[in-house]
């Protein structure tokens, strides 16, 4: 698997990331460890998970439980990950969070926001430790604002950011589901105070363009043209194959991610990727994240199941020759 730098810091990682969201809830242990060391074997080291995955499972679930699963399948081979976690969305209320499931199977993501726990000083210092103990490791490679905190000072969150990487409990920060002008904000207090400053943003980023409503979750043109500008700040994008949608046109109408790039510029691409993956002898989920690893984006898959797991390792080494990436980018 390709290795990547990681913003400038020096530090390079495998450029697809594992994203461990449902290890420890759905995605039972033995099958949580055989994606894992499938993973592993492929030379994938960037591991992504956050203290809040997976309350929304089950209601014997509470957050923490990716974090407690990985703890457990790393003793021993710590040292061969890059263990990137997160922080401020972590659960205060669960009734009202889970009341917030509308019957469509969308969420009241405004609900679930008033519960979450924040990017406050004593929440990072508190939480940085419960995730240390949970993932059964001194450091934490790469911490990330889960979700952006605007009840909080940036001042607060930096500086309590700065200290756990200057006690070297985080190497690294990141910030996810952040607006453009609140990453140059951070990056502009964090130089002005000699605080650390993020190396990386998180957010939903795939092949297909976002028609709906513009959302600080979604990569919209204004960050991807800042990030253009800003190469000591690594993509990491979520979402990258949008749960499965480009192989799967009954399923595609079906689920809520779509809504966000139903529309004729979606179809126009999606005709794109079905000609490519026809001329490769690949699926549509293949290319779609071939096509990120070109464009220098680190994407994450989270797969549920190792049948997914399987499906989507092709793309790994899947190359994309000049004149069919033309066909991706002109469509």
């Amino acid at each position: 698997m390709k290795k990547v730098e990681l913003g400038r810091t020096g530090q390079y990682v495998s450029q697809v990331s594992l994203g461990c969201m449902l290890m420890g809830t759905s995605t039972d242990e033995p099958t949580s460890a055989r994606i894992l060391d499938a993973y592993l074997d492929a030379g994938g080291d960037f591991l992504d998970t956050a203290n809040c995955y997976a309350w929304w499972v089950g209601e014997q679930f509470s957050g923490g439980e990716s974090e407690t699963q990985l703890g457990k399948l790393l003793r021993g081979r710590r040292d061969r990950v890059f263990l990137a976690t997160k922080v401020s969305a972590g659960i205060t209320d669960l009734p009202a969070a889970r009341a917030a499931r509308r019957p469509d199977g969308t969420t009241d993501w405004d609900a679930v926001g008033r519960a979450f726990e924040g990017a406050g000083a004593a929440v990072i210092e508190r939480e940085a430790e419960a995730s240390l103990r949970r993932l059964g490791t001194d450091h934490i490679d790469l911490y990330y604002v889960h979700v952006d905190d605007r009840r909080t000072p940036l001042e607060e969150t930096l500086s309590a950011l700065d200290a756990l990487v200057r006690a070297g409990k985080v190497r690294y920060i990141g910030w996810s589901n952040v607006r453009t002008w609140r990453l140059e904000r951070i990056r502009s207090l964090a130089a002005a105070n000699g605080w650390a400053s993020p190396v990386a943003v998180q957010v939903q980023h795939s092949y297909l363009r976002p028609t709906g409503a513009d959302v600080s979750s979604i990569a919209g043109a204004e960050l991807l043209d800042w990030l253009d500008e800003h190469p000591d700040v690594s993509l990491a994008a979520y979402s990258s194959l949008l749960r499965g949608i480009y192989d799967d046109a009954a399923y595609r109408e079906s689920t809520p991610i779509w809504r966000s790039y139903a529309g004729p510029d979606s179809e126009t691409r999606l005709a794109a990727v079905s000609k490519v993956a026809s001329s490769l002898g690949a699926t549509g989920n293949q290319v779609a994240l071939a096509w990120l690893l070109r464009k220098g984006v680190i994407p994450l898959i989270g797969p549920r199941t190792w049948a997914h797991y399987e499906s989507i390792a092709p793309a790994f080494t899947l190359e994309l020759p000049d004149e069919l990436l033309s066909v991706l980018d002109n469509a």
